[in-house]
């Protein structure tokens, strides 16, 4: 067995996972939170007006950052029941389960966001575009994800549902992704690429940058929190579970 793998079941027991994410969620939360009055900082008041948007544009620090993470999260989800679907890893489904709140909390705050910035620039508050239609299915699959864990009473099995149901939902991400390529829409084009110049000036786009490290770092140490409570829940007739649960260890 190779380093890597090792590391990887060794990550994967209960104890031991339950044991890095107590130790890492606080300072992941402490990072994000500085990061976060870093970027808002830049890009409210920081960073120029945009000679068309004028002030209205400041919205993107909120609202890009959350778009991205709505689908980095839904695949970060859909892996991992992937992954738990083959291989019935534990640690798996659980992760896949605890990010989808998270995910649709993103997904939420994007659409709502949206909404705030297209009432100034479109005139309305909702249309039924492209991109803001696929993102409305995303998170009404988050939501389907939600419900369907919740609906059955064995957690395993109601994983397994759920996780099949991520993997069938993740056709969408590509469309969120695309839509404005693929389709006559309002919703302005990327602006941010990875590969050659960006669109946006350096002053509004480092500060873009900070958010989207920083809304990163929040949903691994909101995750770690989330999957954490579920791990001792799910592992309740475990001798080390009974020992966190009385605040006699830390799982180890």
């Amino acid at each position: 067995m190779n380093k890597l793998t090792l590391w990887f079941h060794k990550f994967g027991s209960p104890p031991v996972f339950h044991r890095i994410g107590g130790l890492l969620a606080p300072w992941l939360f402490a990072a994000a939170l500085v990061l976060m009055a870093v970027g808002l900082y830049g890009g409210l008041v920081l960073a120029p007006a945009d000679y068309q948007q004028s002030d209205a544009y400041r919205i993107i620090f909120i609202h890009v950052p959350c778009a991205w993470m709505s689908l980095f999260i839904y695949f970060f989800m859909a892996a991992n029941a992937f992954i738990a679907l083959v291989w019935r890893i534990k640690i798996s489904e659980i992760l896949a389960m605890t990010s989808a709140p998270i995910g649709a909390a993103f997904t939420a705050i994007t659409l709502a966001t949206g909404a705030l910035w297209g009432k100034p620039m479109w005139g309305t508050w909702w249309t039924w575009d492209a991109r803001l239609t696929a993102e409305l299915v995303l998170l009404f699959l988050y939501l389907g994800v939600i419900g369907l864990y919740h609906a059955i009473e064995d957690r395993r099995q109601a994983a397994r549902a759920a996780g099949f149901l991520a993997l069938v939902g993740v056709v969408n991400v590509p469309i969120v992704h695309f839509s404005v390529k693929w389709w006559n829409t309002l919703h302005q084009g990327s602006t941010v690429r990875l590969l050659g110049p960006s669109a946006i000036d350096s002053s509004m786009l480092w500060p873009l940058l900070v958010m989207a490290l920083a809304t990163k770092l929040w949903f691994f140490a909101s995750l770690f929190v989330r999957a954490r409570n579920d791990l001792v829940e799910l592992e309740a007739g475990k001798d080390w579970a009974r020992k966190v649960a009385l605040g006699e260890g830390d799982g180890a």
